[in-house]
């Protein structure tokens, strides 16, 4: 079935769904109810340059709204008031150290304008097992041609480290954290490629997490004479090597993407950040 005609995404929309996402997230405790407190929204680059101007008015009023549908949402009915029902639900909780909403271009290649996608997260106690500590319930909604899609839930534990499976000798050993939990990478061939993948985007150390990561983020490559790494940042929103600036290896010349060859130095030890929303541990297996 094909997509309605694509129309852009108005402020008001934004903050409409930034609400709804909210309110389908909630978490009913005992005690009370905790909102999603942090929120990543997701533009068409054609939605995004056109706001740009106005996003910290967006963001403002975003934030307004959201404490009026808590308000409203908390507000006793009339049974209540005259202690004839009890209240179904707890109260909603403003969220500690307030609501954190970031707007962001969506780098997805199959996005249309006027798709707005949302991802909100809250922690929560470990279900089930306290032991395990905390976890993280995510909540994605999406506004596309101009219809909402059902939202989905999903709960990331705390978990040891998972050791992904391969053969041979690893050059370097990869740690991070994604929606999928911990993990270690061993790196085993000369060259990879890390990014969150997709149907035309190969990777070998594929990353589920935000969209703020891109599909072919950058390519970590070893000298086999040296035995040094190096890194190519192919990303739209930026690399870091120890919380530096990877140089940019790609430049658009009318709109069509080109890559400059040009890579960066990882020492044998580096915290490797993506976008700034995940960070891989990265070690030399001749540093030892």
């Amino acid at each position: 079935m094909d997509r309605p005609t694509a129309t852009s995404a108005t402020a008001r929309d934004i903050i409409l769904e930034i609400v709804r996402n909210m309110r389908e997230g909630l978490e009913p405790l005992h005690y009370s109810t905790l909102p999603p407190a942090i929120f990543h929204i997701y533009l068409h680059p054609e939605d995004m340059d056109r706001l740009r101007g106005i996003l910290p008015r967006i963001i403002e009023e975003a934030k307004r709204a959201l404490d009026a549908e808590r308000e409203s949402l908390n507000r006793a009915g009339l049974a209540e008031r005259f202690k004839l029902a009890r209240r179904a639900e707890p109260k909603i909780e403003a969220p500690e150290g307030g609501w954190q909403v970031r707007i962001l271009e969506n780098t997805d290649d199959e996005v249309e304008r006027g798709d707005i996608v949302i991802y909100s997260e809250l922690a929560l106690p470990a279900k089930g097992d306290l032991s395990a500590g905390s976890m993280t319930k995510r909540i994605a909604t999406r506004r596309m041609g101009g219809v909402e899609t059902a939202p989905q839930m999903s709960y990331r534990p705390a978990e040891p480290p998972i050791e992904e499976q391969s053969t041979g000798d690893a050059y370097a050993t990869l740690e991070y954290e994604d929606d999928g939990g911990r993990r270690v990478y061993r790196m085993t061939k000369d060259q990879i490629v890390v990014g969150r993948g997709g149907r035309d985007y190969w990777t070998d150390l594929k990353l589920n997490t935000l969209p703020d990561v891109s599909r072919e983020h950058f390519r970590l490559r070893r000298d086999a004479d040296s035995g040094k790494f190096f890194l190519k940042d192919l990303s739209r929103l930026g690399t870091t090597i120890n919380g530096e600036p990877a140089p940019t290896s790609v430049e658009f010349v009318d709109g069509e993407k080109r890559d400059r060859n040009i890579e960066a130095p990882v020492p044998h030890e580096a915290r490797i950040g993506l976008a700034g929303v995940i960070f891989l541990e990265f070690k030399s297996s001749a540093h030892g």
